[in-house]
């Protein structure tokens, strides 16, 4: 019926039943550990496999004028060495548009790693290659994985992550002596922000500035993307680059992408991002 182990202890001694003691132990030590599992499933956000999510995302990534191929992709690809024999893991490949480039500019191997069953289809249908192993897994488990890497990449997905610190010494563990990280993320500017109104606007609807609250307070913010309560984990730039720091990291360099003139002319709208970048690149190396 669902009784807590204790209470159902409890009951049966009342009713004049006897429990033997190792396997009432055995049986406690088992429902913890489901309890736990469940605990550690529900902070592994699988948005991407709601099938509303997943289609508005996916008519986002299909515009022309989307950020992510104009500014986050092409920082995110500066930040890289040379490619030429590398091994790779990328951490939220998503379909693996990423991991057929990283074949292409000539890695040796290259892992791909997602929660989403959804995005893995499409990514064994679209960018399959004989160099690339595609696993439905999520970010919190990379203990399960034991070869290492001479670069570690990830977009736009750490921010989905409760545990920084850990997936950090994660990474670390799995990267060759002097290997590279390089990912990318909402900007703390962004993730910073969860209710009222984004922009200060004129009476015209110009966005003058954009507002922000909380952002000295790292933590949980729940939002509205396609579906109610999207979780991403907010933290200052501080715990950011202090956690790469103490976990053996050299930080190399950062962008914080916006448009250029050029790129203004044809997608005017973008000029926002000169009030608050929407993205923030990270390149460290493994230096201890």
């Amino acid at each position: 019926y669902g009784f807590p182990l204790e209470l159902t202890e409890e009951i049966l001694q009342d009713k004049g039943f006897t429990l033997n003691e190792e396997d009432f132990k055995k049986e406690m030590e088992e429902q913890k550990k489901r309890a736990r599992e469940a605990r550690k499933l529900m902070s592994q956000q699988n948005i991407y496999d709601n099938s509303t999510f997943f289609e508005g995302y996916k008519k986002i990534r299909e515009k022309k004028s989307n950020a992510n191929d104009l500014f986050e992709t092409p920082a995110l690809f500066s930040l890289l060495p040379d490619l030429q024999g590398k091994t790779i893991l990328d951490l939220g490949c998503g379909v693996g548009g990423h991991c057929l480039e990283f074949v292409n500019g000539g890695a040796k191997k290259v892992v791909g790693i997602d929660i989403s069953k959804k995005m893995l289809e499409v990514a064994e249908k679209e960018n399959h290659h004989s160099k690339i192993t595609y696993l439905n897994l999520p970010m919190e488990n990379l203990s399960q994985i034991s070869e290492k890497f001479d670069l570690v990449v990830s977009s736009l997905a750490i921010h989905y992550v409760k545990d920084f610190e850990k997936l950090v010494g994660d990474v670390f563990n799995l990267l060759n002596e002097n290997g590279l990280f390089v990912f990318s993320q909402e900007h703390p500017l962004n993730t910073c922000f969860s209710e009222g109104e984004r922009w200060t606007k004129d009476e015209k609807g110009n966005k003058l500035f954009a507002n922000i609250s909380n952002c000295s307070t790292d933590g949980l913010r729940e939002s509205v993307w396609f579906i109610d309560g999207v979780k991403k984990y907010h933290r200052t730039f501080s715990s950011i680059t202090n956690t790469l720091v103490s976990a053996g990291f050299s930080i190399e360099k950062l962008i914080e992408p916006i448009p250029t003139e050029e790129l203004l002319l044809e997608f005017p709208d973008h000029k926002d991002l000169f009030h608050k970048p929407d993205f923030l690149l990270v390149r460290g190396r493994k230096v201890k």
